[in-house]
């Protein structure tokens, strides 16, 4: 029987701790904000924001929205990421993604400056991720690393794989754990013999949105299974890329969905907005 990854519990403490940060900066006279921006009407991005909201409250970042219709020009995306780039009171930015197809989201995430890029996706922040030097790291494989970090899980000379290779998930991953001295091989849609991979994989990783794709015969025994898939079956149930309940059998340590890393994602955010507004004042070399 493997040991259940508590993301949930995990991101409680995480922001418990950023909590007492935050009432520290507070006392000092230094307030953290962050700004988010959602171009659409994107469901499940609605619900993200929402939950971003939500944490920024419980934890005491300032929240501040900005939600921009189907019609947004990129001039006019642009001119709102430097405008908030310009704010000293905004400590953080981060773009909701997906956004409309007609406008650049490699542009938009070049212009939100290094400093407040609390989603990690700046090209100066992910080339400093590569070189192994402090940056912000986008938030869901930076959980990722929380977890093996509480749960006392070594990637040194570990043969991970990585299933996906999204720059959201899947790229930062990969320098995330070749940075802890783990041996990293990356599966995509164009990758043959998965299976023969999968099955020699100490730590399996899984951010393809596929219900269910890993199952208990293409995965090694005694091995770690991170799930970040979040996928809705016709019956509206929730369920990751694994097959939980078979998979969690033969895994050493595994990860649910809902509850595991889901919230991590959302605690991590916090920790980058706090880390900014440290930085941004002083506070951190």
């Amino acid at each position: 029987m493997s040991v259940i990854i508590d993301g949930k519990e995990l991101a409680k403490k995480i922001r418990g701790n950023l909590k007492i940060e935050c009432k520290e900066l507070k006392s000092k006279g230094i307030k953290s904000k962050l700004a988010v921006i959602m171009v659409g009407k994107d469901p499940a991005s609605k619900v993200y924001v929402r939950n971003k909201s939500r944490a920024c409250e419980d934890v005491g970042i300032e929240y501040e929205e900005h939600l921009l219709d189907d019609k947004t020009t990129q001039k006019q995306l642009i001119d709102l990421i430097k405008q908030l780039n310009e704010d000293k009171t905004v400590n953080g930015i981060l773009l909701q993604s997906p956004i409309p197809s007609n406008l650049d989201i490699s542009e938009a995430f070049r212009t939100i400056i290094p400093e407040k890029d609390v989603d990690g996706f700046n090209p100066v922040n992910v080339g400093k991720l590569v070189l192994n030097q402090d940056t912000f790291v986008s938030c869901t494989p930076y959980g990722i690393m929380k977890m093996f970090e509480e749960y006392n899980i070594d990637l040194t000379g570990k043969n991970v794989v990585i299933l996906g290779r999204s720059n959201i998930v899947g790229k930062p991953l990969i320098h995330c754990c070749l940075n802890r001295n783990a041996t990293v091989t990356t599966c995509h849609s164009k990758t043959q013999n998965i299976e023969q991979i999968t099955s020699k994989a100490d730590v399996l990783i899984s951010a393809i949105g596929k219900a269910h794709f890993v199952t208990e015969d293409i995965v090694k025994e005694g091995a770690v299974i991170i799930d970040v898939g979040i996928n809705r079956l016709d019956n509206g149930e929730i369920t990751g890329d694994v097959d939980f309940e078979n998979v969690k059998e033969k895994a050493s340590y595994i990860t649910p969905v809902p509850g595991g890393v889901g919230p991590m994602t959302i605690a991590m955010l916090m920790n980058n907005v706090i880390k900014a507004t440290k930085r941004q004042n002083g506070m951190i070399d």
